[in-house]
């Protein structure tokens, strides 16, 4: 069996809350738009950054109000080369959006780590529907 390395975080026995939908969220419960699911071209203005923080600050909150940890999820599920011609970015805004996604996400576990377990995942979408896995990542 292979050995798996324990992230620093997660070496407690503890529970995780991790994302709760967010760009479900975003469209359904804020009414934003997103094209094509992509919450990742939030981060390209102060008012989506702003959105997506509020969201992951009221995520954090639940865990904490439930004493229990939180996975930050990185804004990135569509933040990859093979969406850039459908979302009308050039591939230098996607490895912006992908750096301003992990600042985030680090400047909300920095802001909650005092208060709860929390943990950054640096999310991996999908290359084409993620609902149908026909084209796999390399």
């Amino acid at each position: 069996m292979r050995k798996y390395a324990v992230l620093p975080q997660m070496s407690r026995d503890e529970l995780y809350l991790s994302d709760g939908g967010l760009e479900t969220v975003l469209i359904f419960h804020k009414g934003m738009d997103l094209p094509l699911f992509a919450a990742c071209t939030l981060l390209r203005t102060e008012e989506g950054t702003t959105a997506l923080r509020d969201y992951f600050d009221e995520m954090a909150a639940v865990a904490d109000r439930a004493g229990v940890g939180f996975i930050v999820d990185t804004a990135t599920w569509r933040a990859n080369p093979d969406w850039t011609d459908q979302l009308g970015l050039s591939r230098d805004a996607f490895r912006e959006v992908n750096v301003a996604a992990v600042l985030l996400a680090r400047e909300i576990r920095d802001r909650w780590e005092r208060q709860i377990p929390i943990a950054v995942s640096g999310v991996v979408g999908p290359r084409g529907d993620g609902y149908r896995a026909d084209r796999l990542q390399s």
